[in-house]
């Protein structure tokens, strides 16, 4: 796998997740959970959450960090994908196995119904058996831009001014 084929992020913050993400892969381009450090990344702590795949192929929330509950509804720790999400469930984990498969970051943005956007990347973690069944998930919500000759009615983003949302 080249890094120019690579998905970036769409935010300043997924920007730097992604790259310290690539700084840890290993010869064979894995990145074990346990070389993680949370430390790295603690202003997004709040924003990201690990699914976990069962041996039958069952995901379930082992953190989900507090705002996500903005974008999932509920509190999603402990939770299968499917009681979190429901009908979007399926749409959410098309990102997750294509991390997998690819064992590569994904991700993209999601226009909601209030207007804002839902950026998303998944990166894929190996156990310590060198297999891949965990991802490290990052979502938020960030204000659309505006049209051009349009001003942006918000004047900024729902980050502070930190992120950005893709064009």
């Amino acid at each position: 796998m080249s890094k120019q084929n690579v998905f970036k992020g769409v935010t300043d913050s997924q920007q730097k997740l992604i790259e310290y993400w690539c700084s840890l892969r290993d010869s064979h381009g894995l990145v074990r959970r346990e070389s993680m450090d949370p430390g790295q990344f603690r202003a997004m702590l709040a924003s990201i959450s690990i699914v976990e795949f069962d041996r039958f192929g069952t995901g379930r929330f082992r953190i989900a960090g507090s705002r996500l509950r903005q974008i999932f509804g509920m509190e999603a720790r402990g939770r299968q994908i499917e009681d979190v999400l429901g009908e979007h469930g399926e749409a959410y984990c098309l990102g997750l196995a294509a991390a997998l498969e690819r064992g590569a970051p994904v991700g993209g943005v999601i226009e909601q119904e209030d207007g804002r956007m839902h950026a998303w990347v998944r990166l894929p973690l190996a156990g310590r058996d060198g297999q891949l069944r965990q991802v490290l998930c990052h979502d938020e919500l960030v204000r659309a831009r505006p049209k051009k000759g349009r001003p942006d009615p918000a004047g900024d983003d729902m980050s502070g001014g930190h992120d950005r949302a893709a064009a």
